[in-house]
């Protein structure tokens, strides 16, 4: 009856719905889907925190990462590693972002404060990260992937497209502009 009076699902989010539904009529078709499951669970955390770092938006960033998953089921590449597999999704994860910020420039809105909920955190350490997320996005991403993410400088420059000495750079300048920021509200010493 499905055939008559709607048209066969197919295609990707057809068999998402399936497979998330816990049906699938071709099991060999769920391996892309049972991957990105494992992707989630392996690196969702990274990809939202990434997003959430451009975005700070938790919807958008959730969006960002369900768009990071189809692009993975998508796509279905070839890994050589974990490392590798991470490398990329954050790249993608990074892109889609821009691609946001830049549509939000074009199309501008009203935006809603959506934090994250703050992990139980010593308050230097929040007014820490409340400087950084006041940083622009250059050298907040930079910091972000250094500190929280612990790429290597090296990574991080292969991960946004850079050199390794401009990524070095804005390392050098966004701790200046934080040093200065934390000495102005007396968290220097």
């Amino acid at each position: 009856m499905e055939g008559v009076l709607f048209p066969p699902r197919r295609g990707l989010l057809a068999r998402l719905r399936l497979w998330l539904a816990g049906s699938s009529p071709d099991e060999t078709s769920d391996r892309p889907l049972e991957d990105a499951a494992l992707v989630l669970r392996r690196h969702g955390d990274a990809i939202l925190r990434l997003a959430f770092s451009y975005l700070h938006r938790r919807d958008e960033a959730e969006d960002v990462l369900q768009d990071t998953l189809l692009q993975y089921i998508q796509k279905a590449p070839p890994f050589s590693s974990q490392e590798h597999e991470k490398a990329w999704l954050l790249r993608v994860a990074a892109n889609l972002s821009k691609n946001r910020l830049s549509y939000w420039k074009r199309h501008p809105q009203e935006e809603l404060s959506d934090l994250l909920p703050e992990q139980e955190q010593e308050p230097e350490l929040s007014a820490v990260w409340d400087c950084v997320k006041a940083l622009p996005l250059k050298y907040r991403m930079v910091v972000h992937l250094y500190y929280y993410e612990q790429y290597s400088t090296v990574e991080i420059a292969k991960l946004l497209g850079k050199k390794e000495s401009t990524v070095r750079s804005l390392l050098t300048r966004a701790r200046g502009l934080l040093r200065d920021e934390l000495e102005e509200n007396d968290f220097g010493d």
